[in-house]
C-alpha cells in the first residue's frame, strides 16, 4: 500500500509541474501578444475585450457607487481629471438607458434590469473592440430580455462591436447572432451563419438541441418529438477521429470521412 501511496504522489506532483508549465506557458504568450498588440496600436489588448456577466448582481461591488463602479476602468487606465469622468459616466448611463442622476446611487437600489444596463455601461466605458457576453440575460425577467438584447443589438451597431454571446436559448441566439458554433462538451462541433445552422442542422447533437425548442403552434406541438443525442451511438471514431470540415460555404461540422460523405448527401437532398 505504501509504495503505491508514493506512485501516486509521485504521479499527481509530476501532473502538477506539467500545468504550472502550461499556464506559465499561457501568460508568457499572452503577455507578447499584448506587447505585439501595443507596440502596434499604442493600446493594451485587455483594454479592448470587456465582459458583461450573468449575474447583475453579484458582478456589482455593493459598496460602491455606479459612478465608481462605471469609472473604475477609467481610473486604471490613469484618467485623473473629474469632471472628465462625470461626463463620460453621465454620457454612458444615457446610452444604456438610463439618467444621469443614478450615478451616485448604490446597486441594491435597482432592478436586476437596471443593473445588467450599469453592467454593460461597464464594459463600453472602454471603448472595446470584443465584448464576452456569458449568459447576460438569463437572470432577468422575460420582458427585461428583449430590452437587454435591443440594446446590445443597438450598441452592436452604434460602436462597431464584436459580441461573443453566450448561451442556452436558442430563440434569443438565431435572432442576436450572425454565425452561431455549438459545442459538446466544451468543443465545438458544428459552426455556420444563424440562417443556415436552423436551416441545415447537420450535426446530431444540434439536431437535438433545436428539436427541444417549443414553437408557439399547438398543432406543431402536439406531434413534435425531442431527438436524442448519444455520442457513443451516433458515431463510430474507432477507425477514424473527427476533425471540423467545411461542408459548405462557412458551415463546419466535426466529423470523420464517412460522416462527412453523409452530410453531403443530406445537402443534396
Amino acid at each position: 500500500m505504501k509504495t503505491a501511496d508514493a506512485a501516486e504522489k509521485k504521479e499527481l506532483k509530476a501532473l502538477i509541474e506539467k500545468q504550472k508549465g502550461l499556464i506559465k506557458s499561457a501568460r508568457y504568450d499572452n503577455k507578447m501578444c499584448d506587447k505585439n498588440y501595443k507596440k502596434e496600436t499604442g493600446e493594451h489588448l485587455i483594454t479592448k475585450i470587456q465582459m458583461i456577466f450573468q449575474d447583475p448582481v453579484s458582478s456589482l461591488d455593493p459598496r460602491m457607487t455606479v459612478r465608481e463602479i462605471i469609472a473604475e476602468g477609467l481610473r486604471i487606465q490613469g484618467i485623473t481629471d473629474e469632471d472628465k469622468i462625470s461626463t463620460v459616466v453621465s454620457d454612458m448611463l444615457t446610452t444604456v438607458g438610463l439618467v444621469p442622476e443614478y450615478a451616485d446611487r448604490y446597486p441594491h437600489e435597482f432592478s436586476g434590469g437596471q443593473r445588467q444596463r450599469i453592467g454593460i455601461a461597464r464594459a463600453i466605458v472602454m471603448e472595446p473592440e470584443l465584448i464576452v457576453a456569458d449568459e447576460p440575460i438569463s437572470a432577468l425577467d422575460v420582458s427585461i430580455q428583449a430590452q437587454v438584447i435591443n440594446l446590445l443589438n443597438d450598441l452592436r451597431k452604434k460602436m462597431g462591436l464584436s459580441i461573443l454571446f453566450i448561451a442556452h436559448n436558442l430563440s434569443v441566439v438565431k435572432y442576436f447572432s450572425d454565425r452561431i458554433a455549438v459545442m459538446y462538451f466544451g468543443k465545438i462541433v458544428e459552426t455556420a451563419t444563424a440562417e443556415e445552422l436552423f436551416k441545415h442542422p447537420l450535426h446530431p447533437y444540434t439536431k437535438s438541441l433545436l428539436s427541444a425548442v417549443p414553437l408557439p403552434d399547438p398543432e406543431y406541438e402536439k406531434t413534435r418529438s425531442r431527438v436524442t443525442y448519444n455520442p457513443g451511438i451516433d458515431h463510430d471514431y474507432s477507425k477514424e477521429l473527427p476533425t471540423m470540415r467545411e461542408v459548405c460555404k462557412e458551415h463546419y461540422v466535426s466529423c470523420n470521412t464517412a460522416e462527412f460523405n453523409e452530410y453531403l448527401k443530406q445537402l443534396k437532398e
